[in-house]
């Protein structure tokens, strides 16, 4: 439980609730209070910016007033246990976010606070997207997904009109930054049911190219005309396609291997081939979570 870009402060605290905890079953005083957000700027708090208190209040995190936070101090050193929390949760936004996207710790005080909401949240499933547009012509598929692109990269940046994610213009340039362009993979993985990669958003730059990826792996068997302004869609769809077909394969070491050239080599007859900016995708697999939110602010152009 804990924010991203805090891997130090997180191992420091570990250590401190350990020790804690140690003192306490050798019957010696101690008390390690989990905080969350104090309303008032401190030296750890005063870089965040409106979409991260924006982001904070989404994930269920309503800042503590210092007179709350005094009081929940008092409350902390009185009862017995070693290793308390001091949070003000906000139990609505937990129930509506994914139950998954809900932190281990956090599932069972949002049940206990809101057992209802809780339960339906954990029962919530996604939209059968495929079987929703399966009537309807390719072109229709790719506005409702370019819709639904539109929707959540609004809510992720707090904007209360879709309008406002332009389709001419980049996520990049739109504002978003490492953990934006996570919560809106976690937020369309939810919606589709698609398991969706963490570098979604620099993968896919823009709303149109993100709905057509969507598109490409909710109707893998769909063809798309590659004519006019609606080739680099159709290209990527193309790959999305292909990216769904090799997911789903159990390749032995020799194909895989055999694949994995052909594909470098069209990367290189593609152009850029093996740029210094090229993503490793094996090692994005067995990256840290800090390590890939600092790989999207790199390709987002964030520092």
């Amino acid at each position: 439980l804990g924010s991203p870009g805090q891997t130090n402060y997180a191992a420091a605290n570990a250590y401190c609730d350990a020790l804690i905890t140690h003192r306490h079953h050798n019957g010696l005083p101690g008390t390690s209070i989990a905080w969350g957000l104090w309303a008032d700027t401190s030296g750890l708090t005063g870089h965040l910016g409106e979409g991260d208190l924006s982001r904070m209040a989404r994930s269920g995190f309503r800042p503590l007033p210092t007179p709350m936070a005094l009081g929940l101090l008092d409350a902390a050193l009185l009862q017995g246990s070693p290793t308390p929390l001091a949070l003000d949760l906000d139990p609505r936004a937990l129930g509506a976010q994914p139950a998954e996207a809900v932190p281990v710790l956090l599932r069972a005080l949002a049940a206990t606070a809101a057992p209802a909401r809780r339960v339906a949240a954990e029962r919530r499933q996604p939209l059968d997207w495929a079987g929703r547009l399966a009537g309807i012509s390719a072109a229709e598929r790719q506005r409702a997904l370019l819709d639904l692109v539109r929707t959540h990269a609004a809510t992720v940046l707090g904007h209360s009109d879709p309008l406002a994610v332009r389709e001419d213009a980049s996520f990049k340039e739109l504002g978003f930054d490492s953990l934006t362009a996570v919560e809106l993979r976690n937020r369309l993985s939810a919606a589709t049911g698609l398991r969706l990669p963490a570098a979604l958003v620099f993968d896919y730059p823009e709303a149109p190219a993100l709905a057509e990826f969507l598109r490409g792996r909710l109707f893998p068997d769909e063809e798309t005309p590659p004519d006019g302004d609606e080739a680099p869609a159709a290209v990527l769809g193309d790959l999305a396609r292909l990216e769904s077909t090799l997911s789903g394969r159990a390749l032995d070491e020799k194909s895989r291997a055999a694949v994995a050239q052909r594909l470098r080599s069209l990367l290189s007859a593609v152009g850029d081939g093996g740029a210094d900016g090229d993503i490793d995708g094996e090692a994005l697999e067995s990256a840290s979570d800090d390590e890939v939110f600092a790989l999207i602010d790199e390709q987002l152009g964030h520092s």
